[in-house]
């Protein structure tokens, strides 16, 4: 009888040993993919932003012309 409650032992702590190192990749995948998360949102917002100072000038360009065309006139 102890060679089977050895033996249920012996597989359950094998089954648990494999749970935690599943658990362990889903930590280490979540931990990979924040990583990957931060990178690309500051990338994306840095865009924005050199976008906003693209259309910004382009504004004040066009403005500019507009201003000077009207003191042409």
């Amino acid at each position: 009888m102890k060679t089977q409650k050895q033996s249920r032992t012996d597989l359950l702590e094998k089954k648990v040993q494999a749970l935690i190192g599943v658990v362990q990749q889903l930590l280490d995948e979540t931990a990979y993919l924040k990583e990957m998360l931060l990178g690309t949102s500051s990338t994306i917002i840095r865009q924005i932003e050199d976008l906003k100072k693209k259309m910004a000038e382009e504004s004040s360009k066009a403005e500019e012309a507009n201003t000077s065309g009207k003191t042409l006139e």
